[in-house]
């Protein structure tokens, strides 16, 4: 098995904190073994453009605490394509790379298998504040971004006691839930919505906010993930069935943003150690991944198979700490 020369690195879809200690992990380990690091630049839509840039010690250097990308992220419709991968295939035969580190979600995982398809050695790091890889337990990016999404709670609870007002917080999660229950534990919800269970408003909003008030409590916090509803509308149905008007908050993309946690740092640098030794000692397509707090390496086709599921055990203590109250 020929030495590994030289490899790239690349971030794709959404951005996460601890994206760039990824990246810093991945081209120190790669230079510490002998071999060059290229970054490539905005995703596969960088790969397939030739948007490059050349990585050593001081070019990584200071990164480890900021926020977002320096490879910066994109999408690509056209790496989706046969034309699209062709094109993506000549720039590594052009720079002369001998695998490629691919940092993001599913659908950079995607184009990473079908690349590796084409004869170039992939190797994936799941970044993902919503952590809904089906693969790893811990995804990069979800730690910072559940303490962005608790700190700003914090903040409106403040308010709401002051003016004994209900407040319904949208964080992000299009298809998975986890982000909100995990906040909604941490934040001492009166309720959580998420999309892996059908919502009955009555139960699960309205007759929690009454046991809140015939609790004692004068304030309401409703916390729902984007994919169990607009939170908007879900205001409009809370002034309707109690008569108390809500304010509502969407936080949006301020939970991608700001400094990586220590958990977020040290998980990406072990991540993305792991990655190029994996690269340089098999050569073969694995996504890293954390199981049960070890962390290890999949094949990349079994690796996407994989569904992760609401986890049950937190579900039931949100359950019961929102029987009767909040707080």
């Amino acid at each position: 098995m020929a030495q590994m020369k030289r490899i790239g690195v690349l971030t794709s879809g959404g951005d996460a904190p601890g994206m760039n200690a990824a990246v810093r992990a991945v081209a120190r380990t790669a230079i510490s073994m002998g071999i060059e690091c290229i970054g490539i630049r905005r995703g596969w839509n960088g790969l397939i453009n030739g948007d490059f840039v050349r990585l050593d010690t001081s070019s990584v250097s200071h990164i480890i605490n900021k926020g977002g990308t320096i490879l910066y992220t994109a999408r690509s419709e056209e790496f989706r394509t046969e034309a699209g991968r062709k094109k993506a295939m000549d720039t590594c035969k052009l720079l002369g790379l001998d695998g490629i580190v691919a940092i993001g979600g599913d659908g950079t995982f995607q184009g990473a298998l079908a690349l590796s398809r084409l004869g170039i050695p992939v190797v994936g790091i799941p970044g993902t504040i919503d952590n809904d890889i089906g693969c790893s337990h811990y995804t990069i990016g979800y730690d910072t971004a559940c303490n962005t999404a608790i700190e700003a709670i914090d903040k409106l609870r403040d308010t709401m006691q002051s003016h004994e007002r209900c407040s319904v917080v949208e964080v992000m999660g299009r298809h998975a839930g986890h982000l909100a229950l995990y906040v909604g534990i941490a934040s001492g919800a009166t309720a959580v919505l998420v999309p892996e269970r059908e919502m009955d408003f009555e139960q699960d909003v309205v007759e929690k906010i009454r046991n809140a008030r015939l609790s004692g409590r004068t304030h309401f916090m409703i916390v729902v993930a984007e994919g169990a509803g607009s939170a908007v509308e879900i205001g409009k149905k809370i002034h309707e069935s109690t008569g108390i008007d809500p304010r509502v908050t969407v936080l949006g993309h301020i939970q991608r943003g700001g400094t990586p946690t220590a958990r977020d740092r040290v998980t990406a640098s072990r991540m993305g150690y792991s990655a190029v030794k994996v690269l340089a000692e098999k050569q073969c397509n694995r996504v890293i991944v954390i199981q049960n707090g070890v962390l290890t390496d999949l094949d990349m086709e079994e690796a996407l198979a994989m569904k992760k599921h609401l986890n049950e055990p937190e579900y039931a203590l949100l359950s019961a700490m929102t029987g009767g109250g909040s707080d």
